[in-house]
């Protein structure tokens, strides 16, 4: 395994400076935004497949830095009812996996997407019940209509550049637990597999190590990232917040936290011995999104906490059985 970070937290630093930062303690990889919600300040997709110097520089500036590319990032939401949004998330989509193509890079992460809830719906419409049966018919148009025949295509295109890509199991998405991936899987294929990032399991009540053993050979990358729940105000209101992730966050149920702020070492322990179980040994790529701590602070606490933990040699041979 390799200790990684998405590198969205240093944008305000220039790409070899944020480079140069995470070299200096220790990471090996990083996990490149190239539009969608992550944007593109450290990698521009469109303009580094346009300006050759600029490419040759960024590789440049990875190999002085002794740094890999894990994965490139365009989480964006591919099948959203608003045409200019899908037009936009496709063409970042698709210069993506042409720059992973030049730069060997081998996986893509993004969301799988929320349709609307109807052909002529305005905004996504997630759905969190099975009752009443109005929503049965909305999940049937939106798996069967919109989701599974995008994905079929978008998984050929990535399988033509030879990438494979890591949907984020992220509420407010089609695909959010081990059952609607693997739902997706099946249908587009094994180029689809998941991004397993814990803190979106944490707070839906699912065991992250559990998620692993379900998604033993479908899990395509790494997000550390934690998340602690308040025990009162879930006890109170429940897990579904649709609270301000970044104020008065003492009111809400949970919050992202730091990888050691939400759960202990030995829950992370337990999540890094079933990644190795399960057969992955690509980056753990931290991402950063702790209200409470600065980029810098929460990077440098989450580097700390991951160094120790991660597994980086192979085993050994069990000479002693």
């Amino acid at each position: 395994m390799k200790l990684g970070v998405l590198t969205c937290p240093l944008y305000g630093r220039a790409v070899d400076d944020a480079f140069a930062w995470l070299a200096a303690r220790g990471v090996d990889s990083v996990e490149l935004g190239t539009g969608g919600y992550p944007g593109n300040k450290h990698c521009d997709a469109g303009e580094l497949l346009a300006d050759g110097a600029k490419l040759a520089a960024l590789q440049e500036s990875l190999k002085r830095h002794n740094l890999t590319i894990a994965a490139l990032s365009v989480h964006s939401n591919h099948v959203h009812p608003d045409k200019s949004v899908r037009d936009l998330a496709a063409k970042e989509y698709t210069a993506t996996l042409a720059l992973a193509e030049k730069l060997g890079v081998g996986t893509l992460v993004t969301f799988s997407g929320c349709p609307g809830d109807h052909p002529g719906a305005r905004h996504p419409n997630w759905v969190t019940c099975a009752w009443p049966h109005d929503y049965q018919c909305v999940l049937e148009y939106q798996w069967n209509d919109v989701l599974i025949p995008f994905w079929e295509g978008a998984a050929k295109e990535a399988e033509s550049h030879g990438v494979k890509v890591a949907l984020e199991m992220h509420p407010g998405f089609c695909v959010y637990n081990p059952e609607t991936l693997l739902r997706l899987r099946k249908a587009a294929g094994e180029a689809v597999g998941a991004n397993l990032d814990p803190s979106h399991l944490f707070w839906q009540g699912i065991d992250p190590v559990e998620a692993i053993k379900a998604l033993k050979g479908a899990i395509h990358h790494f997000h550390a990232k934690d998340t602690k729940l308040d025990r009162a105000n879930v006890a109170t209101n429940g897990v579904l917040d649709t609270g301000s992730l970044g104020e008065n966050l003492e009111r809400r149920s949970w919050i992202f936290r730091t990888v050691g702020y939400g759960h202990d070492e030995g829950v992370w322990r337990e999540i890094i011995t079933a990644l190795r179980f399960a057969g992955y040994d690509g980056s753990i790529c931290i991402e950063h999104e702790d209200a409470l701590m600065s980029s810098d602070e929460g990077l440098e606490k989450a580097i700390t906490f991951l160094t120790p933990i991660i597994l980086r040699e192979q085993p050994t041979e069990a000479f002693w059985a």
